[in-house]
């Protein structure tokens, strides 16, 4: 913890006239400006990065329906991290993933060249290309540390970036050439001085030299970024000597990608995967023993493999979907060590038939181990068909009782916020319709989504709602732009129906007899952004939303219905959505960046110039605005203060703004794949932190006051002040978002004199700073308290800082 707030106390003066000081703060406490709605502290939640299914989700079972193929092409001398690759001849080809690597053992020459041919096989996609000096690689497109070379899919560009476990763009050239024929690769090494050849050209495309601590050594390998990409004639030169590096492929079972097998030596079992007749979804895993003595099965480590945390003494539910030929010894279940060398706790099925049959299974562990395993294992001969598996924490482990994890669901809770969006691109997925997410989990269809290709819909909408219910958040979803109209009213009647109705007896039958009174629903998410300013797309954006008004409001008016098309305020298009949907929608969805330190500066400017906008086009407009996205890639101190910024501007509009929602809400630890590193609390399967951000959004929604009154400041401070109803409490955020403390005279106008005692809470750091498992509050509010005679005082604001005070009860 960084107590760099009450070192600085001395400098406070009591009363009277004072100089020299970096800034000033007048805050008029009789003034008010405008209410400050308790709304404003929201987040955002989406699958973005897994915070949900393999995170907030408490089903613990990666995988679970074995929708993910097999783990396709293994390559001799290279090690996969994602993707989907396959050996066609003499090329290797992938499908198209945010950020799937391919390692090689070779290390990339200090002096020397890599080269490869390149070709893109798809019609859309971002880029691919070659990788070096890699080192300490992982899932996930920014999980490693060297170097990239990549061709654009637009046959346009080259770029060469640099990663620790982000990414950073060193430089990029315009160049030409065929996406969809061979393009030849080159990376002409000297140290930290780069070279980078596109086609045999003599004159390099890149010419770039690393001062900044360069990378000297390492792996080489290939890399998409949603791409499909075919690569060929790898090839490293080293002291003048030119090597190639075949691509050979090692036999791999065919097991679903999520699990793994365990085999007894002498057994003869064959793997593979059923498409004819699932019990659900696409795929069905068969394990077939054909002989020999001992176990054999697959087996399941959760999300990233990482393990699935057990204690001594802890209870978990589980269910299995099986079937079997010739099927006679007993189907065991069990949690074990990752080798399966210590079976912790273990049950045993039987009565396995031909027909899909489901089996509930108890297991408590006896042992902790962070990283067990949840093995399916058979002992004698037969065929074994699986599917759809489950295994839930139980008791204190699960939020209020639902399966949702309950260190994640409290972190959320203490972090103050007061509402939840649940929505994102994940919702444009074709497969993203709302009555496929419920009833039974288990009958749910996965679908092709858009973050992860094998998504599950065992956490929905439904599920969000139930979530926020328990944690007592004011929801807001996101639905996709191409539901048809019936299914957005059935969907309202299932959601805020009487149980009399159709949809609200199902609703009652799926166990939520209660209507959930939804109040905020969004149409689409961030629609007519890809293609630019597309007329066409804003128009098709206007139909869509103008039939599914129709729908959601025949069954419900009270609804307020959220416009996503995407702000551009320059665009004529804006007005055209806004005279088509100004009495239809009660908000517009504006993302901004919030990753600058100043962020919320440009925010309210942008704010400013919306409302100027509504009013312009109609004087008496309802039509608000809402920030479902705070936008960024961040995760430290930076992106913190950003977040208290934006935080500042929306308390300034917080008439027309309903509330403020830092994307992303949760982040699995060092999981990043998609550049979207943003999540306000960390979690692994054994610990869960807030990062800088969680603190201000806490410090904030703690210190909420409802009326905003007039604050005139000078300097390089971004300050907004707040009072009680009555005035006796008041409330100053300060953002000092420059790297020098800001000596800072303070002075309170009708305001009680006298001897009053100030809160203070400030949270500061260097802008790179944040949190970890092994010093998860190195970033931490500082607190403390001073009294003050009188109504003005000074007080230094550390740098990069934001700062609470609080004076009165």
């Amino acid at each position: 913890m960084k107590y760099t707030g009450s070192a600085i106390l001395t400098t406070i003066l009591l009363s009277g006239s004072v100089s020299g000081q970096d800034a000033s703060i007048r805050v008029d406490v009789s003034k008010v400006e405008n209410r400050i709605s308790p709304l404003i502290y929201g987040s955002c939640m989406e699958d973005v990065n897994h915070e949900v299914y393999g995170g907030l989700y408490g089903q613990r079972i990666f995988g679970e329906g074995f929708e993910e193929p097999p783990r396709g092409l293994n390559l001799e001398g290279f090690k996969r991290y994602g993707g989907l690759w396959d050996l066609d001849g003499n090329r290797v080809n992938v499908q198209s993933d945010p950020g799937a690597k391919l390692v090689s053992e070779i290390s990339a020459p200090e002096n020397g060249s890599i080269e490869v041919d390149i070709k893109f096989t798809g019609v859309v996609g971002e880029n691919a290309g070659l990788l070096f000096y890699v080192v300490n690689p992982g899932n996930g497109a920014y999980n490693f540390e060297g170097y990239d070379v990549s061709l654009s899919q637009n046959g346009k560009k080259v770029r060469l970036g640099k990663h620790h476990f982000n990414r950073t763009t060193l430089a990029e050239a315009g160049v030409t050439f065929d996406r969809f024929q061979w393009t030849h690769l080159k990376v002409q090494l000297d140290g930290a001085f780069i070279k980078v050849y596109i086609n045999y050209q003599e004159k390099p495309a890149i010419v770039y030299t690393d001062t900044n601590s360069p990378f000297s050594s390492g792996k080489i390998g290939l890399h998409t970024w949603n791409a499909d990409v075919s690569f060929r004639n790898l090839k490293v030169e080293q002291s003048k000597i030119l090597t190639a590096i075949p691509f050979k492929v090692k036999e791999m079972p065919e097991v679903s990608l999520m699990w793994d097998t365990i085999n007894t030596e002498n057994c003869h079992v064959a793997y593979s995967l059923d498409t004819s007749t699932p019990f659900s979804g696409k795929n069905s895993q068969i394990i077939h023993y054909k002989s020999g003595i001992g176990k054999v099965g697959i087996a399941n480590r959760g999300l990233n493999r990482w393990g699935i945390a057990v204690e001594d003494g802890q209870e978990f539910q589980g269910r299995i979907y099986l079937k079997g030929e010739d099927v006679k010894g007993k189907i065991t279940v069990a949690l074990q060590s990752a080798d399966g060398s210590k079976t912790y706790a273990n049950q045993d099925l039987t009565g396995i038939t031909d027909d899909w049959k489901k089996y509930s299974f108890t297991l408590t562990s006896s042992a902790k181990d962070e990283k067990a395993r949840f093995a399916i294992l058979m002992e004698s001969p037969g065929k074994l068909w699986v599917d759809q598996v489950m295994l839930m924490e139980t008791g204190k482990k699960l939020f209020n009782g639902l399966p949702y994890r309950a260190d994640i669901g409290n972190a959320m809770v203490s972090e103050g916020l007061a509402f939840l969006r649940y929505g994102g691109t994940m919702i444009n997925a074709a497969g993203y319709r709302f009555k496929k997410m419920i009833g039974d989990a288990d009958h749910r269809p996965p679908y092709t989504g858009h973050y992860y290709r094998y998504a599950s819909n065992g956490f929905g909408i439904e599920d969000f709602l139930k979530f926020c219910e328990a944690a007592h958040f004011t929801p807001a979803f996101a639905i996709n732009i191409e539901e048809t109209a019936q299914d957005a009213a059935d969907m309202v009647e299932y959601l805020n129906g009487a149980v009399t109705t159709t949809w609200g007896k199902k609703r009652a039958e799926n166990g939520h007899p209660e209507p959930y009174n939804v109040r905020y629903i969004e149409i689409g998410n961030e629609e007519a952004i890809f293609n630019g300013d597309s007329r066409e797309d804003y128009l098709h954006y206007i139909d869509r939303f103008e039939d599914l008004y129709n729908a959601i409001h025949g069954k419900d008016t009270s609804i307020g219905l959220i416009i996503s098309a995407w702000w551009r305020p320059e665009s004529p298009n804006m007005k055209m959505v806004f005279d088509r949907l100004n009495d239809k929608a009660a908000y517009w969805d504006y993302h901004p960046g919030a990753d600058a330190a100043d962020a919320g500066l440009n925010t309210d400017k942008e704010l400013t110039e919306m409302e100027k906008l509504f009013l312009q086009w109609s004087h008496d407009t309802k039509l608000k605005i809402t920030i479902f996205e705070e936008n960024g890639g961040l995760h430290n101190m930076q992106r913190a203060l950003g977040h208290a910024t934006t935080l500042n501007a929306v308390r300034r509009h917080s008439s027309w703004v309903l509330t403020s929602c830092p994307a992303n809400a949760l982040q699995p630890y060092k999981q990043n794949d998609n550049g979207w590193d943003q999540g306000q609390i960390f979690f692994t399967p054994t610990q869960v932190w807030g990062m800088p951000p969680f603190y201000v959004q806490q410090m904030a929604a703690r210190n909420q006051l409802p009326l905003r009154v007039c604050d005139i400041t000078s300097g390089k401070l971004d300050v907004t002040a707040a009072r009680s109803e009555d005035g006796s409490v008041l409330s100053i955020h300060v953002v000092n978002y420059t790297d020098e403390p800001v000596n800072t005279r303070i002075e309170l106008t009708n305001f009680r004199s006298g001897t009053t005692v100030v809160n203070i809470e400030s949270l500061s750091g260097k802008l790179s700073d944040e949190n970890t498992p092994e010093n998860p509050e190195e970033i931490k509010p500082a607190e403390t308290t001073l009294t003050i005679s009188g109504n003005t005082f000074i007080y230094t604001f550390p740098a990069f800082s934001y700062t609470i005070l609080k004076l009165g009860r």
